[in-house]
Protein backbone atom coordinates (compact mmCIF):
# COMPACT_ATOMS: atom_id res chain seq x y z
CA UNK A 1 0.00 0.00 0.00
CA UNK A 2 1.79 3.38 -0.92
CA UNK A 3 -1.43 5.51 -0.24
CA UNK A 4 -2.97 6.16 3.72
CA UNK A 5 -5.59 4.05 4.36
CA UNK A 6 -8.92 6.00 4.72
CA UNK A 7 -12.73 5.39 4.80
CA UNK A 8 -15.82 7.47 4.78
CA UNK A 9 -18.30 8.24 7.64
CA UNK A 10 -21.29 6.39 5.46
CA UNK A 11 -18.74 3.24 4.54
CA UNK A 12 -17.80 2.92 8.10
CA UNK A 13 -20.84 3.19 9.20
CA UNK A 14 -22.84 0.71 6.76
CA UNK A 15 -20.51 -1.59 8.23
CA UNK A 16 -21.52 -1.39 12.00
CA UNK A 17 -19.20 -1.24 15.06
CA UNK A 18 -18.75 -4.95 14.69
CA UNK A 19 -17.20 -4.98 11.54
CA UNK A 20 -14.52 -1.91 12.46
CA UNK A 21 -12.03 -2.43 9.19
CA UNK A 22 -8.24 -4.09 10.94
CA UNK A 23 -6.64 -0.68 9.44
CA UNK A 24 -8.23 1.08 12.39
CA UNK A 25 -8.01 -1.55 14.95
CA UNK A 26 -4.65 -0.94 16.58
CA UNK A 27 -4.21 -4.62 17.94
CA UNK A 28 -4.74 -6.07 14.16
CA UNK A 29 -1.34 -4.37 12.68
CA UNK A 30 1.98 -2.60 13.74
CA UNK A 31 1.72 0.81 15.40
CA UNK A 32 2.86 4.16 13.26
CA UNK A 33 4.06 6.14 15.99
CA UNK A 34 2.40 9.61 14.26
CA UNK A 35 1.97 12.77 15.96
CA UNK A 36 -0.96 11.58 17.89
CA UNK A 37 0.42 8.15 18.99
CA UNK A 38 3.25 9.68 20.54
CA UNK A 39 0.93 11.43 22.89
CA UNK A 40 -0.33 8.10 24.07
CA UNK A 41 1.21 4.73 22.19
CA UNK A 42 4.08 4.66 25.36
CA UNK A 43 2.53 5.29 28.35
CA UNK A 44 5.54 7.73 29.43
CA UNK A 45 5.72 9.30 26.29
CA UNK A 46 4.86 13.01 26.35
CA UNK A 47 1.95 14.85 28.37
CA UNK A 48 0.53 12.84 31.07
CA UNK A 49 2.03 9.45 30.87
CA UNK A 50 1.96 7.34 33.88
CA UNK A 51 5.48 8.64 35.42
CA UNK A 52 4.17 12.00 35.56
CA UNK A 53 0.59 11.29 36.56
CA UNK A 54 1.69 8.84 39.62
CA UNK A 55 3.14 11.80 40.93
CA UNK A 56 -0.07 13.69 41.10
CA UNK A 57 -0.73 13.00 44.51
CA UNK A 58 0.89 15.81 46.82
CA UNK A 59 4.53 15.71 48.32
CA UNK A 60 4.54 12.46 46.45
CA UNK A 61 8.07 10.60 44.95
CA UNK A 62 8.32 8.36 42.34
CA UNK A 63 10.65 5.23 42.35
CA UNK A 64 11.09 3.63 38.46
CA UNK A 65 11.94 0.23 38.98
CA UNK A 66 13.57 -0.45 34.95
CA UNK A 67 15.75 -1.94 32.97
CA UNK A 68 18.61 1.32 32.16
CA UNK A 69 17.02 2.05 28.79
CA UNK A 70 13.51 3.24 30.10
CA UNK A 71 15.66 5.34 33.02
CA UNK A 72 17.32 6.96 30.10
CA UNK A 73 13.77 8.21 28.64
CA UNK A 74 12.79 8.89 31.90
CA UNK A 75 15.35 11.03 32.51
CA UNK A 76 15.56 12.57 28.75
CA UNK A 77 11.84 12.81 27.65
CA UNK A 78 11.22 12.65 31.96
CA UNK A 79 9.00 15.76 33.07
CA UNK A 80 9.42 19.42 34.16
CA UNK A 81 11.95 20.37 35.42
CA UNK A 82 9.72 20.98 38.57
CA UNK A 83 9.46 17.57 38.59
CA UNK A 84 12.99 16.23 38.42
CA UNK A 85 13.84 16.36 41.83
CA UNK A 86 11.03 13.88 42.76
CA UNK A 87 11.75 10.95 40.42
CA UNK A 88 14.67 8.21 41.59
CA UNK A 89 15.81 5.23 39.37
CA UNK A 90 16.23 1.37 40.94
CA UNK A 91 18.23 -0.37 37.16
CA UNK A 92 17.13 -3.32 36.72
CA UNK A 93 20.10 -5.23 35.19
CA UNK A 94 20.22 -8.85 32.87
CA UNK A 95 20.57 -10.97 35.77
CA UNK A 96 17.66 -9.24 37.68
CA UNK A 97 15.16 -9.76 34.47
CA UNK A 98 15.47 -13.58 34.68
CA UNK A 99 15.31 -14.09 38.10
CA UNK A 100 13.89 -11.11 39.48
CA UNK A 101 15.95 -10.56 42.34
CA UNK A 102 16.13 -7.00 42.33
CA UNK A 103 12.26 -7.14 44.19
CA UNK A 104 14.56 -7.87 47.35
CA UNK A 105 15.95 -4.60 47.11
CA UNK A 106 12.89 -2.63 46.37
CA UNK A 107 11.98 -2.12 50.22
CA UNK A 108 15.45 -0.92 51.05
CA UNK A 109 15.78 1.58 47.93
CA UNK A 110 12.18 3.29 49.14
CA UNK A 111 13.69 3.49 52.59
CA UNK A 112 17.07 5.04 50.98
CA UNK A 113 14.78 7.41 49.01
CA UNK A 114 12.68 8.49 51.61
CA UNK A 115 15.74 8.91 53.73
CA UNK A 116 17.34 11.16 51.02
CA UNK A 117 14.86 13.60 50.96
CA UNK A 118 15.04 16.98 52.97
CA UNK A 119 11.31 16.87 53.62
CA UNK A 120 9.53 13.31 53.84
CA UNK A 121 7.70 12.46 51.08
CA UNK A 122 3.63 11.84 51.62
CA UNK A 123 4.21 8.75 49.49
CA UNK A 124 6.21 6.77 47.28
CA UNK A 125 4.65 5.78 43.74
CA UNK A 126 6.50 2.76 42.73
CA UNK A 127 6.54 3.05 38.67
CA UNK A 128 7.26 -0.62 37.06
CA UNK A 129 7.63 -1.77 33.39
CA UNK A 130 6.52 -4.32 30.89
CA UNK A 131 9.60 -6.18 32.27
CA UNK A 132 8.05 -7.42 35.75
CA UNK A 133 4.57 -7.85 33.75
CA UNK A 134 6.22 -10.74 31.45
CA UNK A 135 7.29 -11.81 35.03
CA UNK A 136 4.06 -11.88 36.84
CA UNK A 137 5.58 -9.64 39.68
CA UNK A 138 3.37 -9.45 42.59
CA UNK A 139 3.61 -5.65 43.03
CA UNK A 140 0.85 -5.61 45.10
CA UNK A 141 2.45 -7.94 47.78
CA UNK A 142 6.04 -5.73 46.97
CA UNK A 143 4.53 -2.50 47.57
CA UNK A 144 3.12 -3.80 50.99
CA UNK A 145 6.47 -4.87 52.38
CA UNK A 146 7.95 -1.60 51.42
CA UNK A 147 5.32 0.58 53.11
CA UNK A 148 6.16 -1.68 56.41
CA UNK A 149 10.15 -1.19 55.79
CA UNK A 150 10.09 2.39 55.22
CA UNK A 151 7.39 3.54 57.20
CA UNK A 152 5.46 5.22 54.52
CA UNK A 153 2.51 4.81 52.23
CA UNK A 154 3.71 2.74 48.83
CA UNK A 155 1.95 2.46 45.79
CA UNK A 156 2.10 0.63 42.70
CA UNK A 157 2.22 2.51 39.01
CA UNK A 158 1.92 -0.25 36.16
CA UNK A 159 3.23 1.56 33.02
CA UNK A 160 2.61 -1.32 30.96
CA UNK A 161 2.05 -0.96 27.36
CA UNK A 162 1.44 -4.38 26.55
CA UNK A 163 -1.86 -3.81 28.69
CA UNK A 164 -3.03 -0.82 26.68
CA UNK A 165 -5.54 -2.96 24.79
CA UNK A 166 -6.37 -4.87 28.11
CA UNK A 167 -9.42 -4.31 30.86
CA UNK A 168 -6.84 -2.03 32.72
CA UNK A 169 -4.84 0.27 30.17
CA UNK A 170 -2.03 1.91 32.06
CA UNK A 171 -4.01 5.61 32.07
CA UNK A 172 -6.76 3.80 33.91
CA UNK A 173 -4.58 1.85 36.50
CA UNK A 174 -2.67 5.06 37.30
CA UNK A 175 -6.09 6.87 37.97
CA UNK A 176 -7.03 4.13 40.42
CA UNK A 177 -3.48 4.47 42.03
CA UNK A 178 -3.54 8.15 42.95
CA UNK A 179 -6.71 8.08 44.62
CA UNK A 180 -5.95 4.45 46.30
CA UNK A 181 -4.19 6.44 49.44
CA UNK A 182 -7.61 8.24 50.40
CA UNK A 183 -8.73 7.19 53.75
CA UNK A 184 -12.30 6.83 55.18
CA UNK A 185 -13.66 10.67 56.66
CA UNK A 186 -16.93 11.63 57.37
CA UNK A 187 -19.31 12.96 54.24
CA UNK A 188 -19.36 16.38 54.42
CA UNK A 189 -22.63 16.91 52.01
CA UNK A 190 -21.96 20.16 50.49
CA UNK A 191 -18.39 18.80 49.28
CA UNK A 192 -17.51 17.36 45.49
CA UNK A 193 -14.91 16.13 43.76
CA UNK A 194 -14.17 15.86 40.12
CA UNK A 195 -12.58 13.02 38.72
CA UNK A 196 -10.47 12.14 35.20
CA UNK A 197 -7.40 14.58 34.32
CA UNK A 198 -4.51 15.13 35.86
CA UNK A 199 -4.41 19.46 35.42
CA UNK A 200 -7.21 21.48 36.52
CA UNK A 201 -10.55 22.63 34.67
CA UNK A 202 -10.21 26.26 32.98
CA UNK A 203 -10.94 28.68 35.39
CA UNK A 204 -13.79 30.58 33.55
CA UNK A 205 -15.40 26.54 32.83
CA UNK A 206 -19.13 26.96 34.37
CA UNK A 207 -19.20 24.63 35.72
CA UNK A 208 -17.73 25.76 38.82
CA UNK A 209 -20.31 28.14 39.47
CA UNK A 210 -23.33 26.15 38.52
CA UNK A 211 -22.35 23.50 41.45
CA UNK A 212 -21.73 26.44 43.88
CA UNK A 213 -25.06 27.96 42.79
CA UNK A 214 -26.31 24.57 43.88
CA UNK A 215 -25.05 24.97 47.72
CA UNK A 216 -21.16 22.88 46.68
CA UNK A 217 -19.30 24.54 48.97
CA UNK A 218 -15.89 22.75 48.44
CA UNK A 219 -15.05 21.91 45.01
CA UNK A 220 -12.13 19.32 44.54
CA UNK A 221 -9.68 18.43 41.99
CA UNK A 222 -6.49 16.37 42.74
CA UNK A 223 -4.36 19.14 40.80
CA UNK A 224 -5.67 21.45 42.55
CA UNK A 225 -4.49 20.65 45.83
CA UNK A 226 -1.96 22.07 47.62
CA UNK A 227 -0.40 19.84 50.13
CA UNK A 228 -1.39 16.16 51.27
CA UNK A 229 -3.67 17.18 53.91
CA UNK A 230 -5.79 18.75 51.09
CA UNK A 231 -5.48 15.67 48.89
CA UNK A 232 -6.96 13.64 51.59
CA UNK A 233 -9.81 15.88 52.37
CA UNK A 234 -11.23 14.42 49.27
CA UNK A 235 -12.25 11.32 50.99
CA UNK A 236 -15.34 13.93 52.47
CA UNK A 237 -16.75 14.21 48.96
CA UNK A 238 -20.64 13.59 49.07
CA UNK A 239 -19.87 12.51 45.81
CA UNK A 240 -17.26 12.10 42.74
CA UNK A 241 -18.28 13.94 39.20
CA UNK A 242 -16.45 11.89 36.61
CA UNK A 243 -15.42 13.65 33.23
CA UNK A 244 -13.16 11.38 31.58
CA UNK A 245 -14.03 7.92 31.35
CA UNK A 246 -10.66 6.42 31.88
CA UNK A 247 -11.21 7.63 35.75
CA UNK A 248 -14.12 5.39 36.03
CA UNK A 249 -12.54 2.30 37.85
CA UNK A 250 -10.81 4.97 40.05
CA UNK A 251 -14.51 6.20 40.95
CA UNK A 252 -15.73 2.73 41.39
CA UNK A 253 -12.83 1.65 43.49
CA UNK A 254 -14.12 4.89 45.96
CA UNK A 255 -17.28 3.65 45.45
CA UNK A 256 -16.12 0.32 47.21
CA UNK A 257 -13.71 1.60 49.64
CA UNK A 258 -15.27 4.65 50.72
CA UNK A 259 -18.71 4.80 49.64
CA UNK A 260 -18.06 7.75 47.24
CA UNK A 261 -21.25 7.47 44.88
CA UNK A 262 -19.91 9.16 41.40
CA UNK A 263 -22.08 11.05 38.71
CA UNK A 264 -20.78 10.92 35.07
CA UNK A 265 -20.35 13.70 32.27
CA UNK A 266 -18.90 13.86 29.11
CA UNK A 267 -17.34 16.42 27.37
CA UNK A 268 -19.09 17.87 24.98
CA UNK A 269 -19.14 20.32 22.56
CA UNK A 270 -23.03 20.42 21.12
CA UNK A 271 -24.52 23.20 22.59
CA UNK A 272 -27.96 21.42 23.02
CA UNK A 273 -26.44 17.74 24.35
CA UNK A 274 -24.51 19.74 27.03
CA UNK A 275 -27.72 21.66 28.26
CA UNK A 276 -29.57 18.00 28.78
CA UNK A 277 -26.56 16.59 30.33
CA UNK A 278 -26.74 19.42 32.77
CA UNK A 279 -30.89 18.76 33.00
CA UNK A 280 -29.71 15.42 33.85
CA UNK A 281 -27.15 15.92 36.70
CA UNK A 282 -28.91 18.45 38.11
CA UNK A 283 -32.01 15.85 38.39
CA UNK A 284 -29.09 13.44 40.17
CA UNK A 285 -28.37 15.81 42.98
CA UNK A 286 -31.49 17.26 43.49
CA UNK A 287 -31.06 20.70 41.94
CA UNK A 288 -31.84 23.12 39.34
CA UNK A 289 -28.78 24.23 37.09
CA UNK A 290 -29.73 27.50 35.44
CA UNK A 291 -27.32 27.85 32.95
CA UNK A 292 -28.84 29.75 30.39
CA UNK A 293 -26.32 32.63 30.18
CA UNK A 294 -23.19 30.09 29.59
CA UNK A 295 -24.94 29.03 26.89
CA UNK A 296 -26.24 31.77 25.35
CA UNK A 297 -22.66 32.87 25.46
CA UNK A 298 -21.19 29.66 23.22
CA UNK A 299 -23.70 30.01 20.70
CA UNK A 300 -22.95 33.57 20.37
CA UNK A 301 -19.33 32.54 19.74
CA UNK A 302 -19.94 30.10 16.92
CA UNK A 303 -22.55 32.77 15.74
CA UNK A 304 -19.85 35.36 15.63
CA UNK A 305 -17.11 33.43 14.30
CA UNK A 306 -19.60 32.19 11.10
CA UNK A 307 -20.21 35.92 10.29
CA UNK A 308 -16.78 36.89 10.29
CA UNK A 309 -14.78 33.56 8.69
CA UNK A 310 -17.63 31.92 7.12
CA UNK A 311 -18.46 28.11 6.85
CA UNK A 312 -15.22 27.08 7.03
CA UNK A 313 -13.99 23.48 5.96
CA UNK A 314 -11.79 21.55 8.97
CA UNK A 315 -9.94 18.63 9.16
CA UNK A 316 -9.89 17.33 12.62
CA UNK A 317 -7.44 15.38 14.81
CA UNK A 318 -7.40 13.60 18.17
CA UNK A 319 -4.59 14.83 20.00
CA UNK A 320 -6.88 17.31 21.02
CA UNK A 321 -8.85 17.97 24.22
CA UNK A 322 -11.90 16.61 22.54
CA UNK A 323 -13.70 13.64 21.62
CA UNK A 324 -12.68 14.08 17.21
CA UNK A 325 -15.97 12.19 16.29
CA UNK A 326 -18.23 14.46 18.51
CA UNK A 327 -16.44 17.63 18.07
CA UNK A 328 -16.79 16.85 14.60
CA UNK A 329 -20.75 16.42 14.79
CA UNK A 330 -20.48 19.71 16.26
CA UNK A 331 -18.82 21.72 13.54
CA UNK A 332 -21.26 19.28 11.01
CA UNK A 333 -24.10 20.50 13.04
CA UNK A 334 -23.60 24.17 13.37
CA UNK A 335 -23.25 24.12 9.64
CA UNK A 336 -19.64 24.15 9.13
CA UNK A 337 -17.92 21.26 7.47
CA UNK A 338 -15.59 18.40 8.08
CA UNK A 339 -13.78 17.26 5.40
CA UNK A 340 -11.35 14.91 6.97
CA UNK A 341 -10.78 12.92 10.86
CA UNK A 342 -7.72 11.68 12.32
CA UNK A 343 -9.14 9.52 14.91
CA UNK A 344 -9.16 5.96 16.29
CA UNK A 345 -12.71 4.34 16.27
CA UNK A 346 -13.90 2.70 19.14
CA UNK A 347 -17.52 1.36 20.86
CA UNK A 348 -17.36 4.80 23.00
CA UNK A 349 -17.95 7.03 19.87
CA UNK A 350 -19.18 5.01 16.77
CA UNK A 351 -22.56 6.53 17.50
CA UNK A 352 -20.91 9.52 16.50
CA UNK A 353 -19.86 7.85 13.15
CA UNK A 354 -23.34 7.03 12.25
CA UNK A 355 -24.61 10.33 13.01
CA UNK A 356 -22.03 11.90 10.99
CA UNK A 357 -22.62 9.49 8.61
CA UNK A 358 -26.23 10.67 7.87
CA UNK A 359 -25.27 14.56 7.88
CA UNK A 360 -21.73 13.95 6.12
CA UNK A 361 -21.52 11.33 4.66
CA UNK A 362 -18.14 12.36 2.53
CA UNK A 363 -16.30 12.63 5.66
CA UNK A 364 -13.13 11.20 5.38
CA UNK A 365 -11.58 8.94 8.89
CA UNK A 366 -7.99 8.36 8.57
CA UNK A 367 -6.59 6.33 11.56
CA UNK A 368 -3.50 7.64 13.07
CA UNK A 369 -2.63 4.38 13.91
CA UNK A 370 -2.03 2.93 10.71
CA UNK A 371 1.16 2.76 9.02
CA UNK A 372 0.15 3.88 5.54
CA UNK A 373 0.04 7.07 7.59
CA UNK A 374 3.38 7.40 6.68
CA UNK A 375 1.68 8.32 2.63
CA UNK A 376 -0.62 11.10 3.88
CA UNK A 377 0.64 13.86 1.66
CA UNK A 378 -2.91 15.59 2.06
CA UNK A 379 -2.97 16.99 -2.09
CA UNK A 380 -6.72 16.27 -1.96
CA UNK A 381 -7.86 17.51 0.73
CA UNK A 382 -10.19 20.02 0.74
CA UNK A 383 -9.95 21.21 4.33
CA UNK A 384 -8.88 25.46 4.67
CA UNK A 385 -8.90 25.17 8.52
CA UNK A 386 -7.64 22.56 11.25
CA UNK A 387 -8.00 21.48 15.04
CA UNK A 388 -5.71 19.22 16.86
CA UNK A 389 -1.92 19.26 17.08
CA UNK A 390 -1.81 15.99 14.47
CA UNK A 391 -3.72 17.71 12.10
CA UNK A 392 -1.73 21.09 12.31
CA UNK A 393 0.91 18.35 11.82
CA UNK A 394 -0.49 16.80 8.47
CA UNK A 395 -1.32 20.49 7.50
CA UNK A 396 1.23 22.66 8.11
CA UNK A 397 0.64 25.30 5.83
CA UNK A 398 -3.25 26.07 7.11
CA UNK A 399 -4.56 28.05 9.92
CA UNK A 400 -5.79 26.34 13.16
CA UNK A 401 -5.03 25.75 16.68
CA UNK A 402 -3.84 22.46 18.42
CA UNK A 403 -6.27 22.82 21.22
CA UNK A 404 -4.57 20.39 23.97
CA UNK A 405 -3.30 22.59 26.27
CA UNK A 406 -3.36 21.20 30.33
CA UNK A 407 -5.76 23.48 31.84
CA UNK A 408 -8.90 21.55 30.31
CA UNK A 409 -11.95 22.99 28.57
CA UNK A 410 -15.31 21.87 29.80
CA UNK A 411 -18.46 22.89 28.64
CA UNK A 412 -20.25 25.91 27.39
CA UNK A 413 -16.90 27.86 28.12
CA UNK A 414 -15.46 25.36 26.24
CA UNK A 415 -17.22 25.90 23.49
CA UNK A 416 -16.89 29.34 23.27
CA UNK A 417 -13.07 29.35 24.13
CA UNK A 418 -12.50 27.03 21.17
CA UNK A 419 -13.90 29.43 18.56
CA UNK A 420 -12.44 32.24 20.39
CA UNK A 421 -9.17 31.07 19.39
CA UNK A 422 -10.06 29.79 16.40
CA UNK A 423 -11.08 33.32 15.62
CA UNK A 424 -7.75 34.21 16.80
CA UNK A 425 -5.65 31.96 14.76
CA UNK A 426 -8.07 32.73 11.67
CA UNK A 427 -7.22 36.44 11.93
CA UNK A 428 -3.33 35.95 12.56
CA UNK A 429 -3.34 34.31 9.40
CA UNK A 430 -4.88 36.92 7.63
CA UNK A 431 -2.76 39.69 9.07
CA UNK A 432 0.05 37.71 7.87
CA UNK A 433 -1.04 37.25 4.53
CA UNK A 434 -1.57 41.32 4.27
Amino acid sequence: MNHAYSITAAELAARGRDDIPPELLSSAHLIYSSPATLAFNSPGAQGFGVKRAGLAVPGSVMLLVAPACCGRNTSALGCEASLAERFFYLMQDDTDIVTGRHLARIPEAVKEVCDSCAVRPSAVMICITCVDALLGTDMERVCRKASDYADVPVVPCYMYALTREGRLPPMVSVRRSVYSLLQPREKVPTSVNILGFFSPLRDDTELYALLRAAGVRAIREISRCADYEEYQAMAEANFNLVLNQEARHAAADLQKRLGIPSVELARLYQTDKIANQYRLLGQAVGAKFDDAQYRERAEQAITDFRDTFGRRTFAVGEWLNADPFELSLSLIREGFAVSEIFGTVGGSNFVYVKKIAALSPGTIIYSNLSPSMMFYDGADSQCDTVIGRDAMYYHPALPGVAWNDERQPFGYAGVAALFGELAKALSGKEESAR
